[in-house]
């Protein structure tokens, strides 16, 4: 197992790794909508979506992944009511490419924010399915 962190975002806030790399596949943690100084961005579903993708990003590309390398992502929404509000910011990071999915709702997140989301991928760019 290969640990996978990055600057970039925000350091795990816990006992765990942003991602690991085993077997060629990148385990993300859950990302949550902190910058990488460890500030909550914001009080919206909106921006702190795009901050938890962002988040994704940049441990996916530490990982020698991209997007388009994802397998199967979790959510975790505060709210449901705000489903249609992220899948149109996720759709936005992911294109045409639809991984696995999962959308749940949740009493409540650490640092109490509205989403979090976890994904697992192929590590390395060149291999494609």
């Amino acid at each position: 197992m290969k640990l996978v962190s990055t600057n970039q975002a925000p350091q795990a806030i816990g006992p765990y790794s942003q991602a690991v790399e085993v077997n060629s596949m990148i385990y993300t943690s859950g990302q949550i909508a902190m910058d990488e100084n460890g500030v909550i961005v914001a009080d919206d579903i909106e921006n702190q979506t795009h901050q938890v993708m962002k988040n994704l990003f940049y441990v996916l590309e530490k990982g020698n992944s991209h997007f388009n390398d994802v397998i199967k992502c979790n959510i975790f929404l505060k709210d449901m009511g705000d489903f249609d509000k992220v899948n149109k910011i996720y759709a936005h990071y992911f294109g045409t490419h639809k991984p696995a999915r999962s959308t749940v709702e949740v009493s409540r997140l650490p640092k109490d924010v509205l989403i979090e989301i976890d994904c697992i991928a192929l590590a390395n760019r060149e291999v494609h399915f």
